[in-house]
């Protein structure tokens, strides 16, 4: 089953989290409060957007939103 397109706001939103989540990655990160905080925020945002409202959101389009904000060069 396709799944309907992403709106872009909702890329943007993946891609932030992906950089978020790499920088907090790296040995000894600095700000490791605040990039939790923003880490949890954006969780949020990205589980509750609208476009997972529509019917047929499955878990692959989850992967799928993941490889488009990896493709889109959102990267650390």
């Amino acid at each position: 089953m396709e799944h309907a397109p992403f709106p872009p706001d909702l890329i943007e939103l993946q891609a932030e989290w992906q950089l978020t989540y790499a920088v907090l990655a790296v040995p000894h990160p600095v700000h490791i409060t605040a990039l939790r905080r923003r880490l949890q925020t954006l969780s949020g945002r990205l589980l509750f957007h609208p476009y997972w409202s529509g019917p047929g959101r499955t878990p692959a389009a989850r992967v799928e939103l993941r490889r488009q904000a990896r493709a889109v060069g959102w990267r650390p």
